[in-house]
């Protein structure tokens, strides 16, 4: 069961809220926490189908109260029409992936077991595996180095360059030996493929671009007095929500430094360490 991070802080900013939007609706843990705290009504959007169908049959015990949208990110006006509402008091973006991924072998985003070399979020579009296969050397090079912030990303994708010289990459533990074997293991660091399949992970879904086209769209939605919340895990997404909204007029922050999870929770739930909530309120 995907455990929902920094839950308590976003119920505590949303609990009073009519109508809350969760862009990010996973396994449904925010929504049920929002919906168990008195929130009116919880309109759930997430681009994965099986996630959409995984949140229905755990939340279906609240009827009408629950809605699930299967949207990207940048459809917010859709999302809207689809679920009958002009206005919200809440929304709430819970970034990155989820335990309904990375638990899964077979949807390929994990180095830790082998399994296709997709990871599509909405299983549809290109995989990993084709852009490996297609990306010319210097171009996967600038992926790995943009989306995965990796210093030897020339190193790796020289290796990978190499390696589907051979053999086609289809799977994993293909792409995570071929990594491991182009650079040295940082003590301390995890595992030496991680920035490479972080970064594919977000070309193949556009997670960046996404986010970027949705924002504004998220504040045009939002009530007078309403509260957007934005839970990142990196610094990639932390600087677009940071500089969005400084640049936004119609944004007041709520918190001048983002919210990090506390010893308890990291303890009890390993993927909340690297979590930063940054929380901001429409103006009247």
């Amino acid at each position: 069961m995907h455990e929902p991070v920094l839950v308590a802080e976003v119920v505590g900013l949303m609990k009073d809220a009519k109508t809350v939007l969760d862009m990010t609706l996973g396994g449904g843990g925010h929504a049920e926490a929002l919906l168990e705290a008195g929130v009116d009504r919880v309109v759930g959007v997430d681009r994965d189908p099986d996630a959409i169908a995984h949140a229905g049959e755990r939340l279906a015990r609240f009827g009408d109260r629950f809605t699930a949208v299967h949207a990207r990110f940048s459809e917010v006006p859709r999302i809207a029409a689809e679920a009958s509402f002009r206005a919200v008091e809440g929304t709430i973006y819970d970034l990155g992936v989820s335990s309904l991924h990375l638990d899964r072998p077979e949807r390929g985003f994990t180095y830790r077991d082998d399994g296709p070399l997709d990871m599509r979020m909405g299983q549809d579009g290109p995989t990993a595996a084709d852009l490996v296969a297609s990306l010319p050397e210097e171009d996967l090079a600038d992926v790995i180095y943009r989306y995965g912030e990796e210093r030897l990303s020339r190193r790796i994708s020289r290796a990978i360059v190499r390696a589907r010289e051979r053999e086609p990459i289809t799977t994993t533990d293909q792409l995570a030996r071929i990594v491991a074997g182009a650079v040295p293991r940082r003590r301390g660091g995890g595992h030496p493929a991680r920035r490479t399949f972080q970064a594919l992970r977000i070309a193949v879904n556009r997670e960046l671009e996404e986010l970027e086209a949705s924002l504004p769209q998220a504040v045009e939605l939002l009530a007078p007095g309403g509260v957007l919340a934005v839970i990142s895990y990196h610094s990639l997404e932390d600087r677009i929500v940071k500089r969005f909204v400084a640049g936004e007029e119609r944004l007041e922050a709520l918190t001048k430094k983002p919210i990090r999870p506390g010893e308890a929770e990291v303890a009890r739930n390993r993927r909340a360490r690297s979590a930063k909530l940054r929380a901001s309120r429409r103006a009247a």
